[in-house]
């Protein structure tokens, strides 16, 4: 399938800037430095009418949405993007009303923000809300943004649930369905940060079609034509590819006891590399091996 849309995944703690601080107008282009390299700036340039694009901030995974929303109201504003507004839903009803769907037919960008994954997949997943955001990523200049569990939600399988010290536990790891913008995939957030990679191999070795994908904080991943990825943001993606997988007691062992695995292949990704997920190649873009022309 063709995707005309595209999407951006972003590991969660994206810098927006430190609205807290008192003299923020003051010092702005000190405080926020996404303003030249950041990710809401590369959203914004990746748009169809760049600042003057249509954006929606949906708050639904929050349990702050008040304080959320605004924050990143705010932030968009320092960027010269004035055409957002907050779309806080938080019942299923919502999600079929026809003035709330009228405002994502026209929207140019969506961005989810942070909360519950879970809570975001069972308020929209099957909704007219959710069909129609499908619709406009497959087939419209559209840009589907999520971070934290607005990214973990946008694959077809979704983690919702998982101790990151005990991941390798057969069972500890809880995954459920996403709201299927990508299939093959399994994203997961704040990984380096909180030490998730164990919630990867399990939810791999289980299904090595599988691609698993590690967001670092303010880090991301930008996919277009629903295959082509580019690393974005200050930290670390990490890719766990299961395809090679020699061996496993996956199915021999209780719930509860520690999984082996035998040739599991990673990747790490830093800002501008590219990974195909058609090819499954991987191209660093300052690679040391690469011969200067």
């Amino acid at each position: 399938m063709n995707i005309v849309g595209k999407l951006i995944i972003i590991g969660g703690a994206v810098d927006k800037g430190s609205f807290s601080e008192t003299d923020l107008d003051k010092n702005a282009a000190n405080n926020l430095n996404f303003f030249e390299a950041g990710i809401l700036k590369r959203i914004l340039n990746e748009s169809k009418h760049k600042e003057k694009s249509r954006i929606e901030v949906i708050t639904t995974a929050s349990k702050i949405p008040k304080e959320i929303g605004p924050e990143y109201v705010k932030a968009l504003s320092y960027l010269n993007a004035t055409n957002v507004d907050i779309l806080n839903i938080e019942r299923r009803e919502q999600a079929m009303d026809p003035e709330i769907l009228e405002r994502l037919r026209v929207a140019d960008v969506v961005m989810f923000t942070g909360g519950d994954q879970l809570r975001l997949t069972s308020i929209l997943g099957g909704t007219p809300f959710d069909e129609l955001l499908l619709e406009k990523y497959r087939n419209e200049e559209f840009i589907y943004a999520g971070t934290s569990a607005g990214a973990a939600a946008a694959s077809n399988n979704m983690i919702y649930q998982g101790s990151s010290s005990e991941a390798l536990l057969k069972g500890e790891v809880k995954i459920t369905s996403g709201l299927g913008l990508i299939d093959h995939v399994i994203i997961d957030t704040h990984f380096v940060q909180r030490g998730r990679i164990g919630r990867l191999f399990q939810a791999v070795v289980g299904n090595p079609k599988t691609l698993g994908i590690g967001l670092g904080e303010d880090t991301g991943l930008l996919i277009t034509n629903g295959t082509e990825m580019e690393a974005i943001g200050s930290g670390l993606v990490i890719l766990v590819d299961g395809r090679e997988i020699k061996d496993t007691n996956l199915t021999q062992i209780e719930m509860g006891q520690p999984i082996s695995i035998s040739h599991l292949v990673t990747h790490v990704m830093s800002k501008f590399d590219t990974f195909n997920l058609t090819t499954h190649k991987m191209h660093i873009h300052t690679s040391q091996y690469t011969q200067a022309t």
